[in-house]
């Protein structure tokens, strides 16, 4: 049985990693492929095996929280990089040992493996992690969407209508140069209404579409991608339109609560727009407070932001200035706090 072996970071997983991953699945029977964990991107070990195992389920992930920090061709380094594979493979022969790089090597003749060097020179896909991640949408081409979505911080405006949305969200995506996602629901309803109701099953059809045209968005998002309300708009809407939501809606809206980053709350402190589609500000208040009490129920935190458009601009970026992607959101209060 031919068993290849490759390991790394994956800090971000990109395509010159895809197609040593493809090489090897192309060349061996099964693929082994051992995850380091690392302080040199702000993604977890899990975030970046996940990305291998969905674009390539076959492949067997080994997770390497605990490998030895050094780099390098030094006799110590070698030995210690040698023993702590070893070590993780727990016996499991490897016929083929797959890299890019200089300890394809010393590695390979430890395993008794084939050196099965792979675009080394960087010809085939001239990209390489460093160089990702000093500019992600520069070079976002070089990664696969999926991976690319997890590079994005997805911000999402909640609130009821007529209480600065959409303003805010397209006002933020200019500062940033970036895209902001119109609500969908609200362009689906003044198409498809009829005596300003919709059936339960045209509900079900707003959260598929909003979400294939968020993930459009987000391939060509910089840094954040500002979202007027999600699927769990649509699911309250629906809860008040008809009495209850189907199950695609309702399944979406319970993805939602992991699918964004951060949530603001807009709050009813601006004039009442009283337009044609709208309900009026008493409905208003109401769904505010169902909106809240979603949120509250989903165990969802969020930051209500209020005042002018300008006002609300500073709270949205003091918060993104001290956010992490895959952080503690508790931080970002502490340090408000102590400002």
């Amino acid at each position: 049985m031919k068993r290849g072996l490759t390991l790394g970071k994956f800090a971000p997983f990109h395509r010159g990693h895809q197609f040593m991953i493809e090489t090897a699945l192309a060349e061996v029977d099964e693929l082994v492929v051992m995850v380091y964990d690392t302080e040199v991107i702000d993604i977890p070990l899990p975030v970046r095996a996940g990305w291998i195992k969905r674009l390539y389920p076959q492949v067997r992930i080994i997770e390497a929280w605990d490998g030895p920090a050094g780099y390098g061709d030094t006799p110590e380094i070698k030995r210690v990089q040698e023993d702590y594979i070893l070590k993780k493979l727990d016996g499991l022969p490897i016929t083929h040992f797959y890299c890019s790089e200089f300890y394809g090597d010393h590695v390979s003749k430890a395993l008794g493996a084939q050196d099965r060097r792979v675009d080394e020179a960087r010809t085939a896909v001239p990209i390489s992690g460093t160089l990702l991640r000093e500019d992600y949408f520069a070079h976002r081409h070089y990664l696969d969407p999926q991976v690319y979505s997890d590079l994005v911080i997805k911000v999402c405006f909640m609130g009821a209508p007529s209480t600065g949305k959409t303003t805010l969200a397209k006002a933020l995506a200019e500062q940033h140069h970036t895209h902001w996602m119109p609500e969908y629901g609200a362009e689906y309803w003044l198409k498809h209404q009829v005596n300003r109701r919709i059936t339960l099953e045209q509900f079900e059809e707003i959260a598929p579409e909003h979400l294939r045209r968020e993930n459009a968005l987000l391939q060509d998002s910089r840094g954040y991608l500002f979202c007027d309300t999600n699927a769990i708009t649509t699911y309250v809407f629906a809860k008040d339109y008809q009495g209850c939501a189907g199950p695609v809606l309702t399944q979406l809206a319970q993805a939602a609560e992991k699918r964004y980053d951060v949530f603001f709350l807009c709050d009813t402190d601006i004039p009442y727009a009283d337009t044609w589609d709208r309900s009026g500000d008493q409905k208003r208040l109401w769904f505010q407070n169902q909106i809240a009490a979603d949120l509250a129920e989903r165990k969802i935190p969020y930051f209500k932001i209020g005042g002018s458009l300008e006002a609300r601009m500073a709270q949205v970026n003091t918060v993104l200035s001290r956010f992490r992607k895959f952080g503690n959101v508790l931080d970002v209060w502490d340090s408000k706090r102590n400002t």
